[in-house]
């Protein structure tokens, strides 16, 4: 399992170095932009990309990065908190694009995406270290 986590880790910390890279693009065309529905360069120049003058992107590369040596380490629950904390963000800022925005970042939704399935896979191998942990019912 933590073999898939740490890959999952690298994942989102790919696709919001993407992100990244989109933000402090100022030349040419962003390359993810498709249509009018879907374009990085909009949600990554917005001023909901930048929290306390940081961009979120690096925010999400940082808790990637912590989410990856939480999972080698087999620190499941500090993962499973770790991620519902970025699951959370992430889906506020799936909010903000879909109803602010109305403009959807593909590095982002992969990030969404990404972030579901690492809380769902921590979550199921933190109530499988329970269920490890614990002693068995005496039997009468």
């Amino acid at each position: 399992m933590k073999y898939l986590l740490a890959l999952l880790a690298v994942l989102g910390i790919i696709a919001s170095t993407l992100a990244l890279r989109e933000h402090y693009r100022t030349e040419g065309d962003s390359p993810c932009s498709i249509n009018e529905r879907w374009d990085c360069g909009i949600v990554n120049h917005s001023p909901y990309a930048v929290q306390w003058g940081i961009p979120i992107a690096f925010f999400g590369i940082a808790g990637y990065l912590v989410m990856g040596a939480l999972a080698w380490r087999r620190a499941y629950r500090l993962l499973l908190a770790a991620a519902l904390a970025g699951l959370a963000y992430s889906l506020y800022l799936a909010h903000i694009e879909a109803t602010v925005l109305g403009v959807w970042c593909v590095y982002c939704a992969i990030s969404l995406a990404d972030i579901s399935l690492i809380t769902l896979l921590a979550l199921g191998a933190t109530v499988a270290s329970l269920f490890r942990t614990s002693p068995a019912a005496p039997v009468s």
